[in-house]
């Protein structure tokens, strides 16, 4: 079993975990399928919207996707959930991203 499968596997046993789901859009964007990549980090982003983790991943993606405008809404969404999670790192990266598109 590969790497993906086995990420698959596990976030199937554990759907109320962000984590493996989280490994599974990494995993895919790591193997350059984008267009997979950002649909899992969508589904991720919209079933545990206050995993701040995925935000700057997410975004990160859709910037190599070449769509910077969803790049920069997934980076401000990121933002307001990194400031409600009071995660102070997490929001500068997402900030500081955010401000490279502009």
């Amino acid at each position: 079993m590969d790497r993906l499968e086995m990420l698959r596997q596990f976030a199937s046993q554990r759907p109320d975990d962000p984590f493996p789901k989280y490994g599974v859009a990494m995993e895919l964007r790591k193997r350059g399928e984008l267009a997979a990549a950002n649909a899992a980090f969508a589904e991720l982003m919209t079933r545990h919207p206050e995993y701040v983790a995925a935000y700057l991943m997410a975004g990160n993606c859709l910037v190599e996707s070449g769509d910077p405008q969803a790049a920069a809404a997934v980076f401000d969404r990121g933002i307001a959930a990194a400031t409600r999670a009071d995660d102070a790192h997490a929001r500068g990266e997402l900030e500081a991203a955010r401000g490279e598109l502009s």
